[in-house]
């Protein structure tokens, strides 16, 4: 009789789940606490954007980098170093006496952070079986929400209670922790861990292509980057990646400062309304991993799952940000929005799961070339809305603009086939 399979890899995705949480409560602290550090610091608007996608910069240029790294040491030695780096910076954050201090810090935490999701990706495709990977990154995207929203609720009451230091100081020890258990107990492939079983292995491989080894690859290292990043199929990841991050950033940003200062809600208040557009986004994570895992069990296709949803989940955000910037009642526009960051978040398990689908053996670098052009668009976000508030004045005009980079993203999601793998050898056609 088979035996029934254990569940290890739940325990697995459980660890990376836990991480992105703790990335994103040191990140997204930031937008809560601005107005309160712009104020006390003496800093602009257009520095108070620097600061903000300062963190964006370096995270978006070491993707590769460390994704690279991620592959060659393992995500177990690798996240480990990149939790303790982006605790220590956090600390960093909390302890700065200036702008340029601020700056400092947030790029180190950006550089720290910049492997977490290629590493995670790569260790998806390890241990999920392709009938659950779309959900698995669903979870791993919320996550990120989970801690985005810890960071808008606690943030704020942090900050009136005891001051914005103390968010940043107490933010940077949950990492440190978190570094010592994962390195005990995690490993990078399913048949290093005794606890899973014959038939759990059998699951987790079942029916995926088998990949290539380092050794086994006829070409370079620069070569293989090149031929991935020449790959059309990248390119219309990345630009779905540019609409969705750049967005998505709005609302981690200035989005409780935009509250503060047009409709004079308080510090915390503007973080628990923060928190509800980013509660859409957990949701809509989730789900987007369970709809995009339903209809590829039901169609076998993966363009239909990936690129099919991505692209009416895209279109349909745009449409609820279009109707926010009809309205005048504050709470009807954080409804709208709210549906909004949901739509738009089911879109991201595709993305996910489309570069699994596509890496085969380089995962991390697909991934972390996907990732750093959203990431490159996220950085120059807030400084961008700094300036064009600074010189408009009218967030309504912001609100439309986003409304029509969702749309874009929609476009390129309908473009994308999916289906197509990513080949690192020049002459394979």
């Amino acid at each position: 009789m088979t035996d029934r399979p254990t569940a290890i890899r739940y325990r697995t995705l459980a660890w990376l789940t836990v991480a992105a949480a703790l990335a994103y409560l040191c990140r997204n602290a930031v937008g809560v606490t601005e107005s309160t550090i712009r104020t006390e610091l003496g800093l602009t608007h257009e520095q108070s954007g620097w600061f903000m996608g300062a963190f964006f910069w370096t995270y978006a240029l070491f993707q590769v980098p460390t994704g690279w790294f991620s592959e060659r040491v393992g995500t177990r030695l690798a996240l480990s170093i990149f939790a303790l780096c982006w605790s220590f910076a956090t600390f960093g954050v909390g302890i700065a006496s200036g702008f340029w201090l601020l700056i400092v810090a947030q790029l180190l935490m950006g550089i720290a952070q910049a492997g977490i999701f290629p590493a995670s990706c790569n260790s998806v495709g390890y241990w999920m079986p392709l009938s659950e990977r779309s959900l698995a990154c669903g979870i791993l995207a919320a996550g990120m929400q989970v801690g985005a929203i810890a960071a808008s609720g606690f943030a704020g009451e942090l900050t009136e209670g005891s001051g914005w230091r103390w968010v940043f100081v107490g933010f940077a020890f949950p990492g440190i922790l978190w570094t010592l258990g994962f390195y005990w107990w995690f490993r990078d492939r399913p048949s290093q861990l005794s606890t899973v079983n014959a038939s759990e292995l059998a699951l987790i491989q079942a029916g995926r292509v088998e990949q290539v080894s380092n050794e086994e690859q006829s070409t370079s290292e620069l070569t293989e980057l090149y031929n991935i990043a020449a790959n059309p199929v990248l390119w219309l990841l990345c630009g779905q990646q540019i609409c969705r991050a750049s967005g998505y950033m709005f609302f981690a940003s200035w989005f409780p400062t935009f509250l503060q200062e047009t409709r004079g809600v308080s510090v915390s208040e503007s973080g628990y309304l923060q928190g509800l557009v980013l509660a859409g986004t957990l949701v809509g994570s989730i789900f987007g991993g369970m709809v995009t895992d339903w209809i590829w069990k039901r169609t076998g296709s993966l363009r239909l799952s990936r690129s099919g949803v991505g692209a009416v989940a895209l279109g349909s955000c745009s449409l609820l940000i279009l109707a926010a910037w009809f309205v005048q009642s504050v709470s009807l526009a954080v409804i709208l929005l709210t549906l909004g960051s949901l739509s738009a978040a089911i879109a991201g398990p595709c993305a996910l799961a489309a570069t699994i689908d596509i890496g085969g053996p380089r995962v991390p670098q697909v991934f972390g070339m996907m990732n750093m052009t959203g990431n490159l668009a996220a950085a120059a976000c807030p400084v961008l809305v700094g300036i064009l508030f600074q010189r408009t004045e009218n967030w309504n005009l912001i609100l439309l603009l986003f409304a029509a980079i969702y749309f874009i993203g929609a476009i390129f999601w309908v473009l994308t086939n999916t289906e197509n793998r990513i080949s690192t050898e020049p002459d394979d056609s």
